[in-house]
C-alpha cells in the first residue's frame, strides 16, 4: 500500500492509545463535519434510484458552479481508478504520461499499476505534448494553485488532462468546473472530493466532471450503483446548503492564520498549504517532531521524498485546539518534556 495519512492504526502500534484518545491530523479532512442527515429506510435498504442521483447530480452542478457532464462515484480516488482504463483506449501503443510533483501518489500509483510509465514534472510548461497530464489544484501537499486561464491554454497542447480539485471548495475561483461545458475544453477530467470539505470521508462519495462523451464512457466503466445509498442521500443536502459552505470557508481561513501562527512560533516554516491542511519545514528533520506530538496523540504526516516536511490538518473544536497548542508549546530535551 502507498504511503498515505490516515494510518491512525499505525500510530497506535507504535505509541499506544485507544481511537478515541487521538486527534487525527494526518488527513486534510474538516474536523467539524457537515451534520449528517437523517437516513430513511430507502437510503439503505434499497439499490439507489435514477431520480435521487439525477437530484444529487444537479445540487453538484449549482455547488460548482458548472453545465459540465457530472459523474458521481464513491469518492475521487475512484474516478483516479478508472483513469488508465480511458487512456488505454485513446492512446494506441507507449503512453507519454506526466504528473507536476511532488503530490498525491496515488495519480501515479494508478497509471503505473496499469503498466503505463509516469514522468514526474516540475510544472506545467513541462506537461506540453503528453498524452496524459495530472495536475493537482491546489496541490497536495505544498498548496501551489494555477489559475484556471493557464490550465485551460495548456489543455490545448496535451492529450487527457486530468485536474484533481479534491481540495478546491474553500478557494472556488481556481476551479475550473465553471469553465467547462458546451464551449469548454473537451479534454478535460475534473475531479472533485466530497469527503475532505464536508468532512464525511467514510461517505466515499466524489465526482468527476467534463466533456459529455467522456463521462459518458467513465459511467460506462464504473458500472451501475457506482455510489452508495447514504452517500447520495447526505450529498444531495450538503451541497445545496451554501450558508454552511460559506460559514465553514470562513472559519478554515481563520483557522489557517492560527495554525500557521503556533507553528511559526514553534520556530517552523510554512512551506503552504490549503484551507484544510497545512505543510511545514521543520529544523532537524520532521520524524521527530511527529514523534513528539504522537506521544501527545496528535497525529501528523510525514513524507518519504522530504524529511524535513510535516503536514497537519486543522484541529476542530477547541479542545483540540488547545491540545494542539500545547503540544506545539512543549520543548523535548534528551526525551523529556519542559513546559
Amino acid at each position: 500500500m502507498r504511503d498515505h495519512g490516515g494510518d491512525l492504526d499505525r500510530a497506535r502500534v507504535a505509541y499506544g492509545g485507544a481511537a478515541g484518545e487521538w486527534i487525527d491530523l494526518s488527513t486534510g479532512i474538516n474536523r467539524l463535519p457537515y451534520p449528517m442527515p437523517a437516513l430513511g429506510p430507502a437510503d439503505l435498504c434499497a439499490l439507489p434510484q435514477r431520480a435521487a442521483l439525477d437530484d444529487l447530480i444537479a445540487a453538484a452542478r449549482d455547488a460548482y458552479e458548472t453545465r459540465a457532464a457530472i459523474l458521481p462515484l464513491a469518492g475521487a480516488q475512484a474516478a483516479i481508478q478508472l483513469v488508465p482504463a480511458l487512456v488505454r483506449e485513446r492512446v494506441a501503443g507507449a503512453v507519454d504520461a506526466r504528473v507536476v510533483t511532488p503530490t498525491y501518489n496515488e495519480h501515479a500509483g494508478a497509471l503505473t499499476g496499469a503498466g503505463i510509465a509516469v514522468r514526474p514534472v516540475a510544472g506545467l510548461d513541462d506537461l506540453v505534448g503528453a498524452d496524459v497530464t495530472v495536475v493537482v489544484n491546489p496541490n497536495n501537499p505544498d498548496g501551489r494553485e494555477y489559475p484556471p486561464a493557464e490550465l485551460i491554454a495548456l489543455a490545448k497542447n496535451v492529450g487527457l488532462f486530468v485536474i484533481d480539485e479534491s481540495f478546491a471548495d474553500a478557494t472556488p475561483g481556481l476551479s475550473l468546473a465553471p469553465h467547462l461545458g458546451e464551449s469548454g475544453p473537451e479534454n478535460i477530467l475534473v475531479l472533485r472530493s466530497f469527503g475532505k470539505f464536508y468532512g464525511l470521508a467514510g461517505l466515499r462519495l466524489g465526482f468527476v466532471l467534463g466533456a459529455a462523451p467522456l463521462i459518458a464512457r467513465l459511467k460506462s466503466m464504473a458500472g451501475p450503483w457506482a455510489v452508495s445509498g447514504p452517500a447520495i442521500a447526505a450529498g444531495r443536502i450538503a451541497l445545496r446548503d451554501a450558508p454552511w459552505r460559506a460559514r465553514s470557508i470562513a472559519r478554515l481561513t481563520e483557522d489557517c492564520a492560527r495554525l500557521d501562527a503556533l507553528a511559526i512560533a514553534r520556530g517552523w516554516d510554512l512551506v503552504g498549504g490549503t484551507a484544510l491542511f497545512r505543510t511545514y519545514t521543520i529544523p532537524g528533520g520532521a520524524a521527530s517532531a511527529q514523534e513528539r506530538l504522537a506521544r501527545r496523540r496528535i497525529w501528523s504526516r510525514v513524507f518519504p521524498y522530504a524529511d524535513d516536511w510535516l503536514r497537519l490538518g486543522l484541529p476542530g473544536d477547541e479542545a483540540e485546539w488547545r491540545r494542539v497548542g500545547e503540544a506545539l508549546q512543549t520543548r523535548t530535551i534528551y526525551g523529556t518534556y519542559c513546559e
